[in-house]
């Protein structure tokens, strides 16, 4: 089965003929940038947004990933921070995001005679909360990850069956998801909460997220790390850097990580 959709994968990109992707190093567009290289080969074009939002070590990992698929890959710059309906938060705060991205990457894609984008969109992107996928429907991105019905866990599937070393690699949507939506968003707070999970990744973990809401950082943890994070880390050390980078307050949310937390208040 899971190798049915990785052979309807490469024949998309065969009719495709050519693929310029919307590259930002998270485990689903790399998969799509692997396939189309090895379907396309010169023919495919990989290009990262770089912004405030994007973690440099991120940015790092995405042209690592990049070199070792083998696959051409550009930068663009885009300019999100200027729009204050992105800077603003408003619950469709990705709609704005995801608009100044496709609205680079279009024009660049007619210039190098690509008729379209093509994005790492899964199947199960389509069903929660994702103003930005509407963005891109408009500017007419293609979708070959949602168009065959290939969810999350099948991309991992197919990744490590391709060999890649990052097939469990967590997710990591940009840094404007970190904030409770209305609150504004600045250069400063991105730049404070990005350091603060760099931080917690450096003490050896990986699927979290700082959130952060005003001057109150809340760490969320995998819940069945919560109890050892409490044992084993050094709070004092870890509160007293939070607080150098700009928070006040340093606390830890019981619950644990759970992706897409904040959206919670748009369903309730």
């Amino acid at each position: 089965m899971i190798e049915q959709k990785l052979i309807q994968l490469r024949n998309l990109f065969q009719d495709m003929n050519q693929g310029l992707i919307a590259y930002s190093g998270g485990i689903d567009s790399t998969l799509v940038a692997k396939v189309a290289y090895d379907v396309l080969r010169h023919r495919s074009v990989a290009i990262t947004a770089v912004s405030p939002s994007l973690l440099p070590e991120e940015l790092d990992e995405a042209q690592q990933q990049a070199k070792f698929i083998g696959i051409n890959h550009e930068l663009v710059y885009t300019e999100e921070m200027n729009n204050p309906n992105y800077t603003s938060n408003p619950v469709n705060r990705c709609y704005f995001c995801k608009s100044e991205l496709h609205d680079k990457l279009k024009p660049l894609a007619l210039q190098k005679g690509y008729p379209y984008v093509i994005d790492g969109v899964n199947a199960d992107d389509l069903q929660d909360y994702r103003p930005g996928i509407q963005a891109a429907k408009e500017r007419g991105v293609r979708s070959p990850l949602a168009e065959l019905g290939i969810t999350k866990m099948e991309v991992r599937e197919i990744t490590k069956i391709l060999g890649l070393p990052w097939w469990d690699k967590p997710s990591q949507p940009c840094l404007s998801s970190r904030f409770p939506y209305g609150e504004e968003i600045t250069y400063e707070k991105l730049h404070r909460v990005g350091r603060a999970e760099i931080y917690l990744r450096n003490l050896g973990y990986s699927n979290l997220r700082v959130r952060s809401d005003g001057d109150t950082a809340r760490i969320e943890l995998l819940p069945d790390q919560i109890n050892d994070f409490v044992k084993q880390t050094n709070l004092n050390e870890l509160v007293n850097y939070f607080q150098s980078l700009g928070f006040i307050y340093v606390t830890l949310d019981l619950e644990g990580y759970r992706s897409g937390k904040l959206n919670q208040v748009i369903k309730n």
